[in-house]
């Protein structure tokens, strides 16, 4: 999806309205500590990326919310596109209601972040169509309620993350080209954060400038290790990477990423993928595309 082809839209009853729901690349990812309510202390940066979800929006008069394309592997009432128009409805006392539909393009449990942006997607959208007036703060903070990852879709740049991944500080990101492999399994990110083995005590950083090669060293995932022992499908992916570029895994996995200088270079590379991993070449982006909702 061509994250600058969206149109504004108008708040008529009746009319469907898109909404993209960009991706999100973690360019590193340290655990620095973990909360007495168990909560691990993080800090990593985030950039979006051009693989997107597509989040239709019909509003309603008669306060329903209601998802209206299916997900075989969500319920309704489990989904984050229907919590989060339910939570700013009930934040707000707006009267109306919508129609959701969900048109995914974002793996699941890949850490791509694609559950986080259609909740985000949802709130921001919502928010003007439904003419809440709520500010950005104000729904990073609902955001939160949803998932540590909500509230940088909503802050709607790239950033420095601390805290459970919600302190955020904008930076600017080369908005380079990857090369984007899903190993065929989905990680659930519970497991990899209760894992014994997860390190839990890298000392924290200031936040890095992503210049060039020479400020990127150092920086790594700490949970790439475990998922890689309990899926050796993302050390597959990794390896393959490894050869072209210094590769990394994104979240929680299963999906890695690779830089390369030019869109030519990492077509190249995807065009060598080895069946049994899906293959994307995406473009970073600093801006997400529905930045100037207010």
């Amino acid at each position: 999806m061509d994250l600058a082809g969206w149109h504004d839209p108008d708040t008529m009853m009746n009319d469907w309205q898109d909404f993209p729901a960009p991706a999100k690349l973690n360019l590193f990812l340290h655990v620095t500590g973990r909360r007495p309510d168990g909560y691990h202390l993080l800090q990593t940066a985030f950039t979006f990326i051009d693989l997107c979800d597509t989040i239709s929006i019909r509003v309603r008069a008669d306060g329903q919310i209601r998802r209206v394309s299916e997900l075989a592997e969500v319920p309704p009432e489990a989904d984050l596109v229907v919590r989060a128009a339910r939570l700013l409805q009930q934040a707000t006392g707006c009267p109306l209601g919508a129609d959701l539909r969900v048109d995914k393009q974002i793996p699941m449990g890949g850490g791509l972040g694609g559950g986080s942006s259609d909740a985000a997607t949802v709130l921001l959208a919502l928010n003007h169509l439904w003419q809440c007036g709520l500010d950005r703060p104000v729904l990073q903070a609902l955001g939160l309620q949803l998932g540590a990852d909500v509230p940088v879709f909503v802050f709607g740049h790239s950033a420095f993350a601390e805290g459970v991944g919600e302190v955020l500080q904008a930076i600017e990101v080369p908005e380079d080209w990857y090369v984007l492999l899903r190993p065929p399994v989905q990680v659930p990110t519970a497991e990899i954060f209760s894992a014994p083995d997860l390190t839990r005590n890298t000392k924290p950083i200031k936040m890095p400038v992503f210049r060039d090669d020479a400020t990127r060293r150092g920086l790594s995932n700490d949970l790439q290790r475990v998922a890689c022992r309990l899926y050796p499908q993302v050390a597959t992916a990794l390896d393959f990477l490894q050869q072209y570029a210094e590769a990394m895994m994104t979240g929680s996995g299963a999906c890695v990423f690779a830089r390369f200088g030019s869109k030519e270079a990492a077509e190249a590379v995807r065009k060598k993928t080895p069946q049994g991993l899906q293959a994307w070449v995406v473009r970073g982006y600093n801006v997400h595309p529905l930045r100037k909702l207010n």
